[in-house]
């Protein structure tokens, strides 16, 4: 749904904008991914918000602080944790999504940094590749293997990445 929508009226507002852009682009697939991802990192960033002791807001409160220095220098400090996770657990999210882009960026093997240029997912490209009769051995078969550990690597990364936060901001609070 995503997709389409990304497709049919988010790229013909951008073709507006930029009239060059062609039918299938990583700008419009990014942006619609963008916004598919805010309500999840701001729910899980609320529910860390509102896991702040109740007397850590009152203390500052008491010490005459405003509700926003409470919120910047109190509650954001407390929470840091759990606002670390959402972001890391949204950048997840972005990263395995594969059929907005699949609908609107085109499905091309294409590694590109230009957002007008249409591309694919790595786990569209495994499926791609992986639908054909491959030969054992060949570069075709090797290449899903390595998409797929290329697939594994981000999330070890995003995972030990959360570990380290979680362990470095739970012992200051």
């Amino acid at each position: 749904m995503y997709g389409y929508f990304a497709l049919l009226f988010v790229t013909p507002m951008l073709q507006a904008i930029f009239p060059t852009l062609r039918g299938f682009n990583l700008l419009s697939a990014g942006l619609v991914m963008g916004v598919m991802i805010v309500p999840y990192v701001s729910s899980v960033a609320e529910d860390a918000m509102r896991a702040v002791p109740m007397a850590l807001r009152e203390g500052s409160f008491a010490m005459g602080a405003s509700r926003l220095q409470t919120a910047v220098k109190v509650v954001v400090p407390a929470a840091f944790s759990g606002i670390a996770a959402a972001y890391i657990l949204g950048i997840s999210r972005a990263v395995g999504e594969t059929m907005i882009l699949a609908v609107a960026a085109g499905m091309q093997p294409n590694l590109t940094w230009n957002p007008a240029e249409p591309a694919a997912t790595i786990t569209a490209f495994i499926v791609q590749v992986a639908l054909g009769d491959l030969p054992h051995g060949s570069i075709g078969y090797q290449t899903i293997f390595a998409a797929g550990l290329t697939l594994m690597l981000f999330t070890l990364a995003f995972n030990v990445l959360g570990f380290w936060l979680r362990r470095r901001y739970r012992e200051l609070y």
